[in-house]
């Protein structure tokens, strides 16, 4: 192997790449992974990144009328729906941050370089969707709290948490496997 340096970037990139990729396919797509559980009769309905139970899976979506008044179906919180599409982005960096780590570990310096630097782009998308989730799912349960409705946080918020984390040790890891010995030892004789 030409760089052991290179290896814990390249498991904590992998490790946020898993984590962005099940909070991307949350519902409607995967009923077990949401953002925010909002129980009304006798059913609960999901929230997640390209929508909620029952709904068509999309980029953008209004919450149900059910659980939201107007102020939740306005503009604004339609376009942070519509910001969410950033987890599957920083899912995306993630992954190319992991192949660049490849190359950093199999082949020469520049992969891992490469990888600092696409995890550190990562970090970021992953940081502004994170506090941007956060926000709109905060706003809404509140909302819904206040409507009588016991709305809880779901396991996605905490997914999205651990790939941050993940992407800031990435990041460090790989910056420091940048300055790791690379090739091998010449011999003396």
């Amino acid at each position: 192997m030409a760089a052991g340096a290179a290896i814990p970037g390249l498991f904590f990139a992998f490790a946020a790449m898993v984590l962005l990729i099940f909070a991307s396919v949350s519902s409607p797509t995967w009923e077990r992974v949401q953002f925010l559980n909002a129980p009304t009769g006798g059913s609960v309905t999901h929230f997640g990144v390209f929508g909620y139970t029952g709904s068509d899976a999309h980029v953008g979506w209004f919450f149900p009328g059910a659980l939201a008044d107007d102020r939740l179906n306005d503009g604004l919180f339609h376009n942070l729906t519509i910001s969410l599409i950033l987890i599957p982005i920083a899912a995306g960096l993630s992954g190319i941050a992991f192949l660049f780590g490849l190359c950093g570990a199999a082949y020469h310096r520049v992969g891992t370089i490469f990888m600092t630097l696409v995890s550190a782009l990562a970090f970021v998308v992953c940081l502004v969707a994170w506090v941007l989730e956060m926000v709109l799912f905060g706003v809404a349960r509140d909302h819904m709290r206040d409507r009588g409705i016991n709305a809880t946080w779901g396991n996605a918020n905490w997914l999205v948490l651990g790939a941050l984390v993940s992407l800031f040790l990435a990041f460090f890891a790989s910056l420091c496997g940048v300055f790791g010995r690379y090739g091998r030892r010449r011999s003396a004789y």
